[in-house]
């Protein structure tokens, strides 16, 4: 199969730990733009968040895509232009407020370049020094959210976290997409709205098929489109349910995982034929 595009989620898969890409894998993925595939990046990161990243590896130059708040906007790298939107309206902000009560969570979501909480925490502080965005802390977290926003995230310790998700799950379904980015990490966006349709809609303006899509990830918001791609491959560092439903399992993110399925499934068939 000649692969056509390679969409890659950022945290504990394309980046090290030390939030930066690697040089095996940064060579790895520059060739394979240079044979004409596609890089495209998806995260649950707002699309501030991960623009540096696009920038280092040149998707603009290559007339690539940027998948942002877990597929709740997808932006043309060349000409800035939002492809798809997705939002929640104040209101249903207004209601995960009242859940995240019920629940005894912390919860925060992005008005403008800033992160609003209505406490300081440690989870909150994780995600503004993964992003680079401000946090502000208000008042009054519904009171704050006057406009629509992309996402909504509910905050805990992943023991407490795990039981929330799937309880919210089960509450929400039909209204909401649910799903863990991080174990300290749940995450709201409008129904239907994952990594994986956005990346439906992509190939589908772009004359791709999913056979000729390869889609790496290591964490529950990425199971969408690791099922979706007709290669879905799960990082060495995945939890085990997640490497059972992915066709393929790589390294870890500290081992060049990325770069070694490039390199298997793109480069190598390139230069033998």
């Amino acid at each position: 199969m000649a692969y056509k595009m390679i969409v890659l989620d950022l945290d504990d898969t394309l980046l090290c730990d030390d939030h930066t890409i690697s040089p095996r894998t940064k060579e790895a993925l520059m060739k394979a733009q240079e044979s004409g595939v596609k890089v495209v990046l998806a995260s649950g990161r707002p699309t501030y968040g991960m623009v540096h990243i696009a920038k280092e590896l040149e998707l603009e130059k290559y007339g690539s895509f940027i998948l942002s708040f877990n597929g709740a906007k997808i932006i043309n790298c060349l000409t800035n232009e939002e492809l798809f939107s997705s939002t929640l309206s104040p209101r249903t902000v207004a209601r995960l407020d009242d859940i995240s009560r019920e629940e005894g969570v912390l919860i925060h979501t992005y008005v403008g370049d800033e992160i609003i909480t209505e406490v300081e925490n440690k989870f909150t502080d994780i995600e503004s020094d993964i992003t680079g965005l401000p946090i502000r802390v208000v008042t009054s977290f519904t009171d704050a959210v006057t406009e629509p926003v992309v996402k909504v995230l509910m905050l805990a310790e992943p023991e407490m976290l795990v039981h929330v998700e799937k309880k919210l799950q089960k509450q929400l379904q039909g209204e909401l997409s649910v799903m863990r980015s991080k174990p300290y990490f749940l995450e709201f966006t409008e129904e239907g709205v994952t990594k994986g349709t956005s990346l439906h809609l992509l190939i589908q303006q772009l004359g791709i098929t999913r056979d000729e899509v390869i889609a790496i990830g290591d964490s529950y918001n990425d199971l969408a489109m690791i099922e979706f791609a007709g290669l879905g491959v799960a990082m060495g560092n995945a939890p085990e349910d997640i490497k059972e439903k992915a066709n393929h399992v790589t390294d870890t993110n500290m081992n060049d995982g990325v770069a070694k399925v490039v390199e298997e499934f793109i480069l190598r068939p390139v230069s033998v034929s």
